[in-house]
């Protein structure tokens, strides 16, 4: 039986389309939120990118508190429903599919691009790479190399379960990687809330969707793409208005290596979110959204300053 989501009574408020585009040669499906669904136009559009080895429903908990806002979210090529790249799942290949996918929906107005985690490495490179937006928001961004993150040692691991993943024969590797226990352990190990009814639901959206994907070759190749990058390669050549939402207690990023990312970007604010993890859109959705609304509400021409850092909320 599935966890409630404590976010389901708001979520249920926002209406929602579920789409398919063809991009570079593949099927990509993506959610369409708010009362803009279904119009051929928006006078401001907000497109997530979520993390490594999930899909779209990750980031509905950040949606539900965005009501009125219009919000597209597909899920990545070989994660959830979308087909796999016709090239390799590697950052260039994220990069130049992110780019298409969005060129590809036609959008108007503003246009605001979200990405989460692996999706912040993602949306880093394709920006740097020549994607125009108005604005950027990174939730959680990779702002080091993950390996030299506060557990780096749980990384070290994470990469012995890849390769063995990758050693065994095809069938039992990919079983290891969908193993139900091993993906317990990693949601154990991210989660920080205290909250038990918050600590099922995390729990179970990892049990249904944390092994959503085509093959072993696509995570395989994603999670070397992981753990290979991260923001600060792409954060000076990133001239956009950002905001960074990063947590005090991630255990992939430090709080002074979110900092010095910010000095990197040309246009950048940065606010940290006090006892959380590397769950910002499972466990503190509300607080991010708060956020992501006060960044909306000045113009997008507007310098975001990149010497500001808002205070840790209380």
């Amino acid at each position: 039986m599935s966890a409630s989501s404590p976010y389901a009574a708001q979520l249920e408020r926002i209406p929602v389309v579920e789409r398919t585009l063809q991009v570079l040669g593949s099927e990509t499906r993506y959610w369409e939120y708010g009362d803009a669904a279904g119009d051929a136009a928006s006078d401001e559009t907000i497109v997530l990118v979520h993390g490594f080895r999930g899909d779209h429903h990750g980031l509905e908990p950040v949606v539900a508190q965005l009501p009125g806002r219009h919000i597209i979210s597909p899920d990545l090529p070989g994660f959830g429903s979308s087909a796999p790249l016709r090239s390799a799942h590697d950052i260039d290949g994220y990069a130049a599919w992110l780019a298409a996918f969005i060129a590809g929906l036609n959008l108007t107005g503003r246009v605001v691009l979200l990405g989460h985690s692996f999706g912040s490495i993602i949306s880093s490179a394709a920006l740097a790479g020549g994607l125009a937006v108005d604005d950027v928001i990174l939730v959680n961004p990779i702002a080091a190399p993950a390996l030299r993150g506060p557990r780096g040692v749980m990384t070290r691991l994470a990469v012995f379960y890849y390769q063995a993943s990758a050693a065994l024969p095809e069938k039992v590797g990919f079983a290891l990687l969908r193993n139900r226990a091993i993906v317990r352990i990693m949601s154990v190990t991210m989660v920080k809330t205290h909250d038990a009814e918050l600590r099922r639901f995390v729990h179970d959206q990892h049990d249904q969707y944390f092994s959503a994907f085509s093959d072993r070759d696509v995570v395989l190749e994603a999670f070397r793409a992981s753990v290979s990058h991260d923001v600060s390669e792409y954060a000076a050549a990133i001239p956009t208005r950002t905001l960074l939402i990063a947590a005090d207690k991630d255990d992939i990023t430090s709080v002074s290596a979110q900092h010095d990312v910010q000095k990197l970007f040309p246009d950048a604010a940065l606010h940290v979110i006090p006892d959380v993890g590397h769950l910002i859109h499972y466990e503190t959705p509300k607080e991010a959204a708060e956020q992501i609304e006060a960044f909306l509400a000045v113009p997008a021409d507007a310098p975001g300053g990149s010497d500001s850092t808002t205070p840790a909320a209380s």
